[in-house]
């Protein structure tokens, strides 16, 4: 029998290259957001409000793919396995960069940009991967990991784009289509498979390879769906800050591009330490359920501090607080996992980030909405932060399902040896449904 000593180095292997993946993946993301606006501009004759008009349209096209295409993904890959539905995002991304680097015309590059969200919906096959290789008591520890990995992909993306972007409005795209194919290539090589054949589906079922199919997938599991939805909660509470942080910052503070980089980055970087560090520290000492529920508060205290705090020094009181909020995604992600079973987590975590997508299709509209509304001339009253407060109340609702919804999971413990084994639930696991009915 294969000791344990004999798979901690293809875990530890597979786990550095999802991280990476992920790293490059948003490298290659962040690096052609600072240009992508120009070059629409480009192509639309210079005219700036048909630009942002296109722009918008674009971006809301590319969270549409992601809700459409991550359960499609997250099924193929339980029914074919990680590796190549991985493998074949990564090239598709590549080709996908290359295409819009290339492209002369505004359809051209509307093609490129649907490719994206259809390709990056991988992200889902990769947070499977990691339920796949990671013991239930890690969970926690390694999609906090991923959650560095975003962090870090969105705090050098954007400055290494602005720098190319100076040279030209295409070099950014083929940086990141180099990234992409690097990708590719990396795992090629390296990256095993991570669901055995027998764990796989059976068939590939289109009923279930949609966003209706996935929500009616998790209303199997009712705990799973409940904190799916503190997920999708807390994913749309951010759009207040990717919406508004520029315009309001500027509206409040005067703050500039430079500024407004420096707090970017400062948020950026709390975050992935917070994710990468503090998350593996505090769950084997306070358990899942009390660092995912004090996430949820940390955030409602940070999104209230930044919706009424009336100078800049207290506004950025309110970055530590949200920061510490990150707690929350990742316990939450491995809580979710351990009521589901293997052959289904790519379909899981298609589900989720289909909701994550839904939340990137409508957030921005709803969040610049609010904010231009109470800055207006027919605001009942004048409220600048009120999308940030819409935020918090978002989070505290999410806090109080959070709370309901796993009133019954006990503090996540190290699973003993022989439970592992004997393929029997750690303390802290809640049997799902579908194990019940095979018990029976």
């Amino acid at each position: 029998m294969t000791s344990e000593a004999d798979h901690k180095p293809p875990r530890r292997a597979a786990i550095i290259f999802v991280f990476i993946t992920v790293v490059l993946d948003m490298l290659a993301f962040g690096i052609i957001i600072p240009v992508f606006p120009h070059l629409v501009q480009v192509m639309t004759g210079g005219e700036i409000s048909t630009a942002v008009r296109w722009t918008g349209i674009m971006g809301a096209m590319f969270g549409l793919m992601q809700f459409v295409f991550s359960p499609v993904q997250g099924a193929l890959s339980d029914r074919f396995g990680r590796r190549p539905v991985i493998l074949a995002s990564n090239l598709a991304l590549g080709l996908d960069f290359i295409l819009m680097a290339v492209a002369e015309t505004l359809p051209i590059l509307f093609i490129g940009r649907i490719i994206s969200g259809v390709a990056s919906a991988s992200i889902s096959t990769a947070n499977a991967y990691i339920a796949d290789v990671t013991p239930k008591d890690k969970r926690a520890a390694a999609y906090g990991l991923m959650g560095a990995a975003f962090g870090i992909g969105f705090i050098f993306g954007p400055a290494l784009g602005g720098f190319l972007g100076g040279w030209s409005v295409r070099a950014p795209f083929w940086v990141a289509a180099g990234l992409a194919l690097a990708n590719f290539v990396y795992g090629y090589f390296i990256l095993p498979e991570s669901l055995p054949r027998e764990r796989r589906s059976a068939r590939f079922d289109f009923r279930e390879a949609n966003p209706l199919g996935a929500l009616r997938m998790l209303r199997r599991y009712p705990q799973v769906f409940a904190l799916s939805i503190v997920f999708f909660l807390a994913a749309l509470a951010q759009f207040s800050l990717n919406s508004t942080f520029v315009l309001y910052s500027d509206y409040r503070f005067s703050w500039g591009p430079q500024e407004v980089g420096y707090t970017l980055a400062l948020v950026g970087l709390c975050s992935a330490v917070v994710q990468a560090g503090l998350v593996r520290r505090l769950v084997p000492k306070f358990g899942e359920r009390r660092v995912m529920l004090a996430g949820l508060v940390f955030g409602v205290c940070g999104f209230l501090t930044l919706g009424f705090a009336a100078t800049s020094t207290l506004f950025l009181l309110g970055i530590p607080l949200l920061a510490l909020a990150g707690l929350g995604g990742p316990t939450t992600q491995s809580i979710i996992t351990r009521q589901v079973d293997p052959g289904e987590q790519g379909r899981l975590q298609g589900a989720i980030t289909s909701l994550g997508s839904l939340a990137t299709v409508f957030g921005p509209f709803v969040f610049s909405q609010i904010f231009a509304f109470f800055i207006g001339p027919s605001a009942p009253l004048h409220l600048p932060g009120a999308a940030f407060i819409l935020s918090a109340m978002l989070l505290a609702f999410g806090f109080i399902l959070g709370w309901r919804a796993t009133v019954d999971l006990h503090p996540m413990t190290p699973e003993p040896a022989a439970h592992a084994e004997a393929g029997l639930p750690s303390s802290g696991e809640l049997p799902a449904m579908a194990d019940v009915e095979d018990r029976k």
